[in-house]
Formats: C-alpha cells, sequence, structure tokens
C-alpha cells in the first residue's frame, strides 16, 4: 500500500461557510499530524469572483482568483463551500457551472465529528465541529452540516442541503435535495423535508414541509412559498419550460462572491454518486 499523500485543496467561495471550512482543514492536518500522518491536505486558497478579494488573505488561506481557476489547478482537489438562506440554491448551480468530474471533489469531516460506520457521505460535503451522525445515517454530496447538528438512525439528507448549527433531526428523516434547515431546527422522527424548501430557525417540525416552502415556528406552519431560485431549481427537476432546465434563474451566470454565510450553493452530476463509509476522519 503506498504512504498517503498531501494534496492541495481549493476553497471555492470565501464567505463564513468556506472560512469554517478551511479552520475545519487546518484542524483535521493538526489531528493527522498528531497522529504521526502526513496531513490530508494543504489549504491551497480559497476562489472568489469577487474581484476586490482576489490577492487578499482571508484568515491566513489567499484568496487565488475567480472559481474557474480549478480547471487550471488540475491536480487540487475542490469543495464548494457557498450559500447563504438568501440563496441557498447557489450551491447547487455553482457545481453544475464548474462541471468537474466527481473525483474532483473532497469531503471534509471535522475531528470532532462523530461518525459512525454505518454512516455513509457523499463527495464534496462538509461536517463541521462536533456533529454526530448515529447509526445508518446517508448524506449525499455537496452537503453542509453545521456545528453540533446531530442526525440519528436511518435519517437520509440528499444532494445540496444545509442543516445549520444546532439542528436535530430524530429517526428516520429525510432531507430533500437542497433543502435548507435552520439553526436550532428540531424535526420530528419520520417527517420529510421537501426539497428547495426552507425551515426556519428554532422550529418545531411536526409535520412533512412540502417542497419549494419555507415554514417556521413551533409548531412549524407554511409561510410562503421559497424564492425564486429554490424554485427554479424544483423547475429544473421537473423539467417545467421557463424553469432552471430552460434558462432560467438558476442557470443564468453565477458568480461566486463572499456573503455573510458563504458564496454559492451547487447541485452535482446526474446518476449515482460515490460514496465514503466513514472510516476516517476525511476522504
Amino acid at each position: 500500500m503506498s504512504a498517503p499523500v498531501t494534496e492541495d485543496l481549493l476553497i471555492v467561495g470565501a464567505g463564513g461557510f468556506a472560512r469554517e471550512t478551511a479552520q475545519a482543514v487546518r484542524d483535521v492536518a493538526a489531528a493527522d499530524v498528531a497522529h504521526g500522518r502526513p496531513p490530508r491536505w494543504r489549504p491551497a486558497g480559497h476562489l472568489d469572483d469577487d474581484p476586490a478579494l482576489h490577492g487578499r488573505e482571508v484568515d491566513g488561506v489567499p484568496v487565488l482568483g475567480g472559481c474557474e481557476l480549478v480547471h487550471g489547478l488540475p491536480a487540487a482537489r475542490v469543495v464548494v463551500c457557498v450559500g447563504s438562506p438568501r440563496d441557498y440554491a447557489v450551491r447547487a448551480r455553482l457545481v453544475r457551472r464548474l462541471g468537474l468530474p466527481v473525483e474532483r471533489y473532497a469531503t471534509v469531516v471535522h475531528p470532532t465529528a462523530a461518525v459512525s460506520a454505518s454512516s455513509v457521505l457523499g463527495a464534496g460535503s462538509v461536517l463541521l465541529a462536533h456533529c454526530v451522525l448515529t447509526a445508518s445515517v446517508r448524506v449525499g454530496s455537496h452537503v453542509a452540516v453545521m456545528p453540533q447538528a446531530v442526525l440519528t438512525h436511518d435519517d437520509t439528507v440528499e444532494d445540496f442541503a444545509t442543516l445549520a448549527s444546532g439542528v436535530r433531526l430524530g429517526g428516520g428523516v429525510r432531507v430533500g435535495r437542497g433543502a435548507y434547515v435552520g439553526a436550532g431546527a428540531l424535526v420530528r422522527e419520520y417527517a420529510a423535508i421537501g426539497d428547495w424548501s426552507l425551515t426556519g430557525m428554532g422550529s418545531t417540525v411536526l409535520a412533512d414541509v412540502p417542497a419549494g416552502e419555507v415554514w417556521a415556528g413551533s409548531p412549524a406552519r407554511l409561510l410562503r412559498p421559497a424564492g425564486a431560485a429554490a424554485l427554479a431549481e424544483l423547475a429544473r427537476a421537473a423539467g417545467v419550460p421557463g424553469g432552471a432546465a430552460a434558462g432560467g434563474p438558476a442557470d443564468a451566470p453565477v458568480p461566486a462572491r463572499a456573503a455573510a454565510h458563504g458564496t454559492e450553493d451547487g447541485a452535482g452530476p446526474n446518476g449515482p454518486r460515490p460514496q465514503t463509509r466513514m472510516e476516517s476522519c476525511v476522504v
């Protein structure tokens, strides 16, 4: 068996989520060194489409340039760390725009996360500090799991979903593709959070949340339809004329600019995704 090799890692985005991921990568490297092995990755830099950031450093990590630089650095692994409640579909759009093969994407798991051997993670996902995945949890590709989220037995989190800090999922919950679950939300066992929906922070979810809707409160209730970008992703999935598949908002040019909690939100390639059974804290 060949010795582990330290790989360069590009972090797409330079906002809050990207900075948190960069810190997680540093923490993983420190844990690797403490265990006598080479660091998994070397943070090569942030990529962001905001020209004002180019050539600057964010928390000591350089912003190398725009997102298209991923194509000029083919040996580097990539993780897309963008998105906020204002536009939680941006990560999916950016992943589509970049068009990278799935093998380019890294999966980052903070060394303090507790991930069971029976749980599975997809490419490009990020689990931050003190997350817990108890038993037979399935997390898709390009999923963001913020600190201290707890996913219990048999939960499924689909591609491009975001679980904000302190989320608690009961057993058997399904979080749909691209859904955003706000900080501190509690989700009852076997409930379903629909694709591209948004659940407000601090909500108590006792019933299924339909796709493309915003729910909040305790118990959570419908507030309004989701925003245009999320609804465009739903239209794209359904092949609706005039939706994102036909050049609607989600397929407009996607700038990756630093936002309050990240930059862009992205979708991944169709078809089966490679999955990693968690035998080590980072793949």
